[in-house]
């Protein structure tokens, strides 16, 4: 049963995996405004309605990547050592699921943050996956802070900021340089009041 059942886990994420795909080339080939539900599940490969199975929208499979990082980012923080304070576990997760993932942010992770920019849709769609983020930070940092408190709400705010703004600089330097250098010192900054 286990077998079958990581199968059948392992398709439906090769099948993300290629809708994620297409709309993300089609998306670069036509521009976002130009490309259809249909079009991608074309191009993955799936009818319509199996690529409804997997996506509500084409906002949220050009946003697949993303989602990715952030998950994973979440099961980082969960696994730091149960000793670490909230603000140390946080950014530890950040800079060790960048050091050895290979979805760490590159140029699609850019692509995707300028077409947010540009596309009030997908701005929305975005937004709403980074609220759910923040949920999810809160809930992972339990027994690390007060959970009654404002310290969880206001340590993950902050991390998600600096998070937001290293990238952002990164990508508006044009991805010239590793986007962890930019990440770590937007956390640098932020980090004298809230650390520790």
């Amino acid at each position: 049963m286990d077998r079958t059942q990581g199968l059948r886990e392992r398709k439906k994420d090769e099948t993300r995996r290629a809708v994620y795909t297409a709309a993300m080339r089609l998306t670069v080939e036509h521009g976002f405004d130009q490309v259809t539900v249909e079009a991608i599940a074309e191009a993955a490969n799936i009818s319509r309605r199996t690529f409804s199975n997997y996506f509500a929208c084409k906002e949220d499979a050009v946003l697949y990547g993303e989602r990715l990082y952030t998950r994973s980012l979440v099961r980082a923080l969960r696994e730091r050592p149960a000793h670490e304070g909230a603000w140390t576990a946080l950014r530890a997760s950040a800079r060790d699921l960048y050091v050895s993932w290979d979805c760490r942010p590159d140029r699609g992770w850019a692509l995707r943050t300028r077409l947010a920019r540009k596309h009030p849709s997908l701005l929305a769609r975005q937004l709403t996956n980074h609220a759910t983020l923040a949920r999810d930070l809160e809930e992972a940092l339990a027994g690390r802070v007060r959970p009654n408190g404002i310290r969880p709400e206001l340590l993950v705010a902050v991390f998600l900021s600096g998070l937001r703004v290293g990238l952002n600089t990164w990508i508006d330097e044009e991805e010239a340089q590793d986007p962890l250098r930019f990440v770590e010192e937007a956390l640098d900054e932020v980090e004298a009041p809230f650390g520790r």
